[in-house]
C-alpha cells in the first residue's frame, strides 16, 4: 500500500488486541450503529408534530424521512470502497462526525428546506458506519465469538429501527421533536474522539482515489437515488401516471442495467457483485431484502394504523409497538442456546417461519385493537427477528476472505435496505389501491334493502337530530357518520391485506433456506485483507 513506514507502525492486528479491548471497541461501533438505524424510524411517529414546528404540509413532510433513506442506501454500498481508501477508523471517526454534526444542524433547522437538506446530509455521513460495524467483526472476532458478535449486529440491525417510533414518540410527547436530533450529539462526540484509538486494524489506501471506478459510483448513485424515490412518492402520485415518477422510474431502469454491467466489467468496481457468485452469499442477500421487507413494512404499517384507525399518539403508537423490542431482547438468551444444539440455517429458518406465523396473527384485524391485541402477533415478530437476522449475518459474510468482505458487507446491508423501501412501497400501493375496494364492496352492501343499515340510520338519525334540533340536519350526520364508519372498516380490511403479502414474502423466504450450505470461514485472510 502508498502508505510510509512510520504508519505502518500504527497498525494493531486484531490478534494482537486483548479480548476486552476488542469487545469494548466492537461496542463502541455498535453505538455508532445503532443511533444511524434508530434515526431512520425515529421521525416517523412525531412527522406530524415536525411538520406543525416547520409550517410544513404533510407532502413536504415526508421527506424529512424520504431525503435520509435515499442518502443512506447510495452510501452504504460504498462503505467497501470508503474503508480502503481512508482505512476503518478513520472512515468510522469520520461517519460519526458528520453525523453528529448534521444532527446538530436538524435540530436547528429553520424550514422544512433547510431540515431536508440536514437530513440528507445526516443519512450520507453517517450511513458508512452500518457497514464498517459489520467487517469490523469479522476481523475482530472467530470461531464462537463470531457468532455472539454476528448475533449482536443482527440484534441491533432490527431492533434499532423497532424502537424508532417508540423513542421518538417519547421524546416527542416529553420534550419536543428538536431533542429527536439532539440525543445523537453525546454519543457521537464519543464515539469520534473513541473509535481512531481503538480501532487500527488497517491502513488507508489514498492511491485508490486514483483509480476509483466514478462513472460506476455515478451510475449507482443515479439508480439507488431515483429507485428509492420512485418507490417512496410513487405510492401517493399514482406510480407512472406522473411524469415525475415515470422520468425517475426509467432513470433507475436504465442507470441499474448500466451498473451492473459496469461492476462485472470494470477491474475494480465500487460494488462487488461478483460476490454474488457464491450461493451462501446471494442467498443471503435475498434473505436480507426479505428481512427488511419484514421489519420496515410492519414498522410502517402498526405506526400507520394506530395513527389512521385508533387516532393515537405519537407517545401511545410508541407503546403500542413498545412490545415487539422487549420480546426481541428477552429472545437473545433463547438464541445463544439454539446456537450451541442447532445448525444455523435451521435456526435462520425457525425466525422466519415465526415471521411469517406473526403476519398471520395480524390478520384478523379490527378497528378497536390497540396494544392488548397487538401483543401476541408483535411478541412472536420480536422473537422472530432474533431468531432470523442473526443467523443470515453469519452464513452470509461468515465465509467470504477479509478483502472481499469489506465490498461485499456493503452490499449485503444495501438489500437490507432496498427491501424495506420496496416493502413500503409495497404496503403504500396496497392500501392507496385496496381501501377503495373495500370502501366500494361494503358501500354495495349499505342499501335500502338492508334492514339493520335502515335501523341505524334511524336511531342515530332521530339522536342526532334531537341534540341539533334539526331533522335534516341529523338525517345529514348520520350519513357522513355512517361514510367515516364505512372508511374506517375498508382501510382496517387493508391492513390485513398489506400483512399477507409480507406473510406470502417470509413463506417463500422460508422454503429456500435448505438451499443453503452450511458456512465454512476462510482458512486464511488473503493477501490484500488489510
Amino acid at each position: 500500500m502508498s502508505n510510509g513506514a512510520a504508519a505502518a507502525g500504527q497498525l494493531i492486528q486484531p490478534s494482537q488486541m486483548t479480548t476486552s479491548a476488542k469487545v469494548f471497541a466492537f461496542g463502541v461501533m455498535c453505538i455508532g450503529m445503532f443511533v444511524a438505524l434508530l434515526d431512520i424510524q425515529i421521525v416517523s411517529a412525531s412527522l406530524r408534530d415536525i411538520g406543525g414546528g416547520l409550517s410544513a404540509g404533510n407532502d413536504e413532510t415526508t421527506w424529512v424521512q424520504t431525503s435520509y433513506l435515499i442518502a443512506e442506501i447510495i452510501v452504504i454500498p460504498l462503505s467497501g470502497w470508503l474503508t480502503r481508501t481512508m482505512s476503518t477508523r478513520w472512515l468510522f471517526a469520520f461517519s460519526a462526525a458528520g453525523f453528529t454534526l448534521t444532527s446538530l444542524l436538524c435540530g436547528l433547522a429553520w424550514n422544512i428546506q433547510s431540515m431536508i437538506v440536514f437530513r440528507a446530509m445526516q443519512g450520507f455521513l453517517g450511513g458508512s458506519m452500518i457497514p464498517t460495524v459489520f467487517t469490523t467483526a469479522f476481523a475482530f472476532f472467530d470461531n464462537k465469538q463470531r457468532v455472539i458478535a454476528a448475533s449482536t449486529i443482527g440484534a441491533i440491525a432490527s431492533l434499532a429501527p423497532t424502537l424508532g417510533p417508540t423513542v421518538g414518540g417519547w421524546i416527542t410527547d416529553h420534550y419536543s421533536w428538536h431533542w429527536l436530533f439532539f440525543i445523537n450529539l453525546l454519543p457521537g462526540i464519543f464515539i469520534t474522539l473513541t473509535v481512531p484509538r481503538l480501532v487500527r486494524i488497517d491502513l488507508p489506501d489514498w492511491s485508490l482515489l486514483r483509480r476509483a471506478d466514478y462513472p460506476g459510483i455515478i451510475l449507482m448513485s443515479l439508480f439507488l437515488g431515483c429507485l428509492e424515490y420512485t418507490l417512496e412518492e410513487g405510492p401517493r402520485w399514482d406510480w407512472m401516471g406522473d411524469p415525475v415518477i415515470a422520468t425517475t422510474a426509467w432513470v433507475a431502469g436504465i442507470a441499474g442495467v448500466l451498473f451492473v454491467w459496469r461492476s462485472l466489467t470494470a477491474a475494480e468496481p465500487v460494488v462487488d457483485l461478483r460476490a454474488l457468485k457464491d450461493r451462501n452469499f446471494a442467498l443471503g442477500c435475498f434473505f436480507s431484502f426479505v428481512t427488511g421487507i419484514g421489519i420496515f413494512a410492519t414498522i410502517y404499517l402498526t405506526p400507520l394504523f394506530l395513527g389512521r384507525v385508533r387516532g393515537f399518539s405519537a407517545l401511545q403508537i410508541g407503546l403500542a409497538v413498545f412490545s415487539t423490542g422487549v420480546f426481541q431482547i428477552m429472545s437473545i438468551p433463547l438464541y445463544a442456546w439454539l446456537t450451541k444444539r442447532m445448525d444455523l440455517r435451521w435456526i435462520m429458518m425457525l425466525g422466519l417461519g415465526l415471521f411469517a406465523l406473526s403476519m398471520w396473527q395480524f390478520l384478523p384485524i379490527t378497528h378497536d385493537w390497540g396494544w392488548a391485541q397487538l401483543l401476541l402477533p408483535q411478541a412472536l415478530r420480536g422473537v422472530a427477528q432474533q431468531l432470523a437476522v442473526p443467523p443470515t449475518v453469519t452464513l452470509t459474510l461468515g465465509g467470504l476472505a477479509p478483502a472481499r468482505l469489506k465490498f461485499a458487507s456493503g452490499l449485503f446491508n444495501l438489500m437490507r435496505n432496498l427491501g424495506g423501501a420496496i416493502g413500503i412501497a409495497l404496503c403504500a400501493t396496497i392500501l392507496n389501491d385496496r381501501t377503495n375496494l373495500h370502501f366500494m364492496r361494503l358501500a354495495e352492501h349499505l342499501n335500502g334493502a338492508s334492514e339493520s343499515m335502515l335501523q341505524w340510520q334511524g336511531a342515530v338519525g332521530d339522536a342526532l337530530s334531537t341534540q341539533l334540533g334539526d331533522a335534516l340536519a341529523g338525517q345529514a350526520a348520520a350519513l357522513r357518520q355512517l361514510w367515516q364508519l364505512t372508511y374506517r372498516e375498508a382501510q382496517t380490511m387493508t391492513f390485513s391485506d398489506a400483512f399477507l403479502a409480507v406473510m406470502v414474502c417470509f413463506i417463500i423466504a422460508t422454503l429456500m433456506v435448505p438451499l443453503m450450505r452450511r458456512v465454512v470461514p476462510p482458512k486464511a485472510p488473503s493477501a490484500d485483507a488489510h
